[in-house]
């Protein structure tokens, strides 16, 4: 009696495990697509250095190469993706008074906005497909360091950011 027992919760507990619906992985990828193009984006602001449209791209196509199991095709993929940088700007989020040897108040921190417009869109499912803008920022000591001091770490903090976002928002369930 114990043994059928024993086997009557195995199986239900490897149902509950390997029974979802749809296709999931520990990624939390919920697609059934097995190809995705992400078409060069572009820099709409003028701002920032110069390969920074580049560098977006490449940190996106990575971001979805090393948490998927699609391949990245030129054109034409089942899933999507183009855009451009939108908006790259600074601006003082915490001034504090001038010390003596100053002129006038300055910031203590500066905080880098990058937004992105991302078109997506999914030939699977037109139900999906969205042309929105993804946006993050990261501040820096204004006080101690400079932009082009800070630049390419604040840059990387995020693209990383936004990447994980456009993931979450195309293919990720979550």
């Amino acid at each position: 009696m114990r043994d059928w027992t024993t086997n009557i919760f195995t199986s239900i507990m490897l149902l509950l495990m390997f029974g979802g619906c749809g296709v999931y992985s520990f990624t939390g990828v919920n697609t059934t697509a097995e190809t995705i193009s992400i078409q060069n984006f572009f820099n709409d602001t003028g701002e920032g250095p110069a390969d920074l449209s580049q560098r977006f791209t490449e940190e996106l196509r990575d971001y979805f190469q090393q948490n998927t199991n699609l391949t990245l095709v030129d054109v034409d993929g089942q899933l999507q993706i183009d855009g451009s940088i939108t908006s790259y700007n600074t601006r003082p989020v915490a001034p504090v008074a001038a010390r003596s040897d100053e002129v006038a108040d300055v910031a203590g921190l500066t905080r880098l906005t990058i937004q992105v417009n991302v078109n997506y869109v999914n030939t699977q499912d037109e139900e999906l497909n969205f042309n929105r803008g993804f946006s993050f920022y990261e501040d820096y000591d204004s006080r101690s360091s400079t932009l082009s001091a800070e630049e390419d770490r604040l840059i990387e903090v995020i693209f990383d950011q936004i990447s994980l976002d456009i993931f979450s928002a195309t293919v990720a369930d979550w």
